[in-house]
């Protein structure tokens, strides 16, 4: 087994964090949570500290925040139905936009490899896609094809192709369809037994893992035409498969779930306080996949374990967020050989 080493606890939020994210970068880390405010974390003299705060962009709880690729932007998904963006390039951040259309609780928010597309969800049921064009944003989306709140939205590492979890226990992929220029839904990943909280892409975005309510981890696999050993297609039509579940390990409902573009391992958090991590087997096959937990950390937190994000250019290092208000940078080290 490796080991999970804390290298600082951030504290200051008032209240539960509901989400960590790092910048492209590596160098900055955002959170938010319950006192509606986004501190923005960076490294000085090997001690991290909150050298931005954001106030004014949400009357209620921020339930999650998303850097753009290019490092300049921060969108906030807040209780208070909206959107914010914030424009940090002039070196000071200031909320340049309020997305407004949403009827209740905005839970999750996205930005497209390219940031040319942002992405929002909702406990009204609804995914709504955005065109981000000179700082303006028109909905170019709505889709209805989740019958439930919809928890957690992640778009594809490189293509326009989006997915989101729900409260009903799916995972729904969308494209765009070029005929009509309208998005919907393509493909419905149904294996979980309760709400599904959120999900990760590998870097190929040929895989998905989901985590859920029923204490399990999934991995999805795409299975292309023409490369469908076993797999029944229709007009040639990619479809993806359960290939692998993850059993045993978790205690509570699972809550995050971060694929390192880097390493390939897999971090989860959890309501029972802990942070574990899984790692594919060195014999593992592309149909049926196999992974072993690597490390688990116990009492990570002393509440619920909310938000888990690997830095996209440091391997091993990650974040967490919890109910106990506290966000905690860590370093996953691998057990020698």
């Amino acid at each position: 087994m490796g080991s999970l080493e804390l290298i600082q606890t951030l504290s200051g939020h008032s209240g539960r964090v509901w989400s960590v994210c790092w910048h492209p970068k590596g160098i900055y880390l955002a959170s938010c949570g319950e006192d509606a405010i986004i501190r923005i974390w960076k490294e000085t003299n090997s001690e991290w500290i909150a050298t931005t705060l954001l106030t004014q962009g949400h009357t209620r709880t921020i339930r999650e925040i998303a850097w753009s690729p290019c490092g300049n932007y921060i969108a906030s998904a807040s209780f208070d139905a909206t959107t914010s963006i914030w424009d940090g390039r002039s070196g000071v951040f200031e909320c340049n936009a309020t997305l407004e259309g949403h009827e209740y609780e905005v839970k999750s928010v996205s930005w497209s490899a390219n940031g040319q597309l942002l992405a929002t969800c909702s406990r009204d049921k609804t995914v709504w896609i955005w065109e981000a064009k000179d700082n303006e944003y028109e909905c170019a989306s709505i889709i209805n094809a989740h019958t439930h709140d919809v928890k957690k939205i992640r778009w594809h590492p490189n293509k326009d192709i989006l997915a989101s979890a729900s409260y009903d226990n799916t995972v729904k992929i969308y494209e765009e369809y070029l005929l009509d220029s309208d998005w919907s839904c393509s493909h419905t990943l149904a294996s979980h037994q309760s709400t599904v909280w959120s999900l990760s892409f590998d870097k190929t975005g040929e895989r998905i893992v989901t985590v859920s309510e029923d204490k399990t981890v999934k991995i999805w696999q795409e299975y292309k035409a023409g490369n469908t050993i076993g797999i029944s297609t229709t007009n040639n039509e990619p479809v993806w498969k359960c290939v692998c579940t993850l059993s045993g390990y978790h205690t509570r409902a699972i809550y995050d779930v971060d694929w390192c573009k880097i390493t390939g391992l897999i971090v989860t958090a959890c309501g029972d306080n802990m942070i574990r991590i899984f790692k594919e087997d060195s014999d593992s096959s592309m149909h049926e996949p196999s992974f072993s937990m690597v490390c688990s950390m116990n009492n990570a937190h002393t509440q619920d374990v909310n938000s888990v994000q690997w830095n996209p250019t440091i391997a091993g290092q990650l974040a967490s967020a919890s109910d106990d208000g506290l966000v905690k940078i860590w370093l996953y080290n691998e057990q020698d050989e």
